[in-house]
């Protein structure tokens, strides 16, 4: 059980409290609920843009590592398609520190062409290294075009091409800034060997007179059910031919996440996997293959991916997943196999429970998802899940009307 306390500053701010006395470190966490979902189709990759610029000066702070590094602290963040979360791990006597450093550059960044170019020109080398330059890098810009026709998950939290970062102003960036990063849009976590009480004055000293920002929706186009299947054919300069295959899932609060969580696992969760026992060491047709879910907030989906064995033709491949799969939607699964995924759910998420840090994200993600304490009660969700719900589930999932496939064909 993960035990904290909550309160909300007048400025919408939420702050939760994670009290743990075994270590001399705090983790101050700030979830921003804004990420590539919540961009101009026109404008993509600001979320993933701000999180550099985020390090590059504030209004009242020029230099944002070197007071944190002079305290003893670290840190870092992340983007994805839902959220930007920033983290420092600090010394408990200094974490008044962490608290000085947010709160300037939630008040406002320090603007200006310069600092835009810089980290301009970071994002864009990165776009360049890890998705033009990189084999298969190309591969979640078409699975996702391909796959969503409608909501902003179709494009990469890098952005959907290259000039969106190339063209940005420093207008919409300011623009971007003041209507996502203000305090109603945010839920700070503190945990360590703290108390409420000292929280909640450091909140109100350094955060309390920020303004609070514009009431959003976050409303965002629904996908429409996908009432036929999709495919495309790709040749690039990769060294083996790799199968794609995705269909539509629920939200991350959906009552059958957990099944599909649980699914991922059955067909290509590690070496004794379905998938892999089969088209790996016994038929050899893949050298690698695995499944999983993108576990996004709204409506997802889960994918297949592997890649061939050279001289396998890729319809053959996909004929016998396509077996397992048929087998999967049609005989019952045995008990013993899954209380061995349920099993290594619940090491999974109690190995990642021992990381003070990991529990400060979780606290804000399952926040932002709807209530802190839905960390508490996941794993009852796992343990509910039957063999039934496994075969519905699969039922309901892999049809083909469902599916996108993407052949991605190395040259010869």
């Amino acid at each position: 059980m993960i035990d904290f306390e909550k309160f909300t500053l007048d400025n919408g701010l939420r702050v939760i409290v994670h009290k743990d006395t075994s270590t001399p470190t705090v983790v101050l966490n700030i979830l921003y609920n804004v990420g590539a979902r919540d961009e101009n189709p026109e404008q993509t990759g600001f979320a993933h843009l701000f999180e550099h610029l985020m390090f590059g000066g504030s209004v009242n702070i020029p230099d944002y590592d070197e007071p944190l590094q002079m305290a003893g602290g670290e840190n870092n963040a992340y983007t994805t398609n839902e959220l930007t979360n920033y983290y420092i791990q600090i010394p408990k006597e200094n974490l008044e520190t962490a608290f000085w450093l947010e709160s300037d550059r939630m008040l406002s960044l320090a603007f200006d062409e310069k600092s835009l170019e810089v980290q301009r020109k970071v994002v864009c080398e990165e776009f360049k290294e890890h998705y033009i330059d990189k084999p298969y890098g190309d591969v979640w810009f078409k699975l996702r075009e391909l796959a969503y026709t409608q909501h902003p998950y179709r494009w990469m939290t890098i952005g959907k091409e290259l000039s969106h970062i190339e063209n940005a102003r420093l207008q919409d960036v300011k623009n971007f800034f003041f209507k996502y990063y203000r305090p109603n849009n945010a839920i700070m976590v503190v945990a360590g060997n703290v108390e409420t009480s000292e929280i909640k004055k450091l909140a109100e000293k350094w955060f309390g007179d920020i303004a609070t920002g514009e009431n959003l929706q976050h409303v965002y186009r629904q996908e429409p059910q996908q009432t036929a299947p999709r495919k495309q054919s790709v040749t690039a300069d990769v060294p083996l031919d790799a199968f794609y295959k995705c269909w539509h899932i629920g939200s991350r609060t959906a009552g059958d996440y957990y099944t599909s969580d649980l699914i991922t696992d059955i067909l290509g969760g590690g070496e004794s996997s379905r998938l892999y026992q089969k088209l790996v060491k016994e038929l050899q047709l893949f050298v690698h293959i695995g499944c999983y879910h993108l576990g996004s907030i709204d409506p997802g989906i889960i994918c297949i991916e592997g890649k061939l064995v050279k001289g396998v033709k890729m319809e053959d491949a996909e004929r016998e997943i396509e077996k397992i799969l048929s087998y999967l939607k049609e005989e019952p699964i045995l008990n013993i196999e899954l209380e061995k995924v349920k099993n290594k759910t619940e090491s999974i998420m109690a190995f990642e429970d021992m990381s003070l840090l990991n529990r400060a994200n979780s606290l804000a993600y399952y926040e932002l998802l709807g209530d802190a304490n839905l960390m508490n009660s996941e794993f009852d969700k796992y343990e509910a899940v039957t063999v039934d719900d496994i075969k519905t589930t699969a039922q309901k999932i892999f049809r083909e009307e469902n599916s996108s496939t993407l052949y991605y064909h190395a040259k010869n």
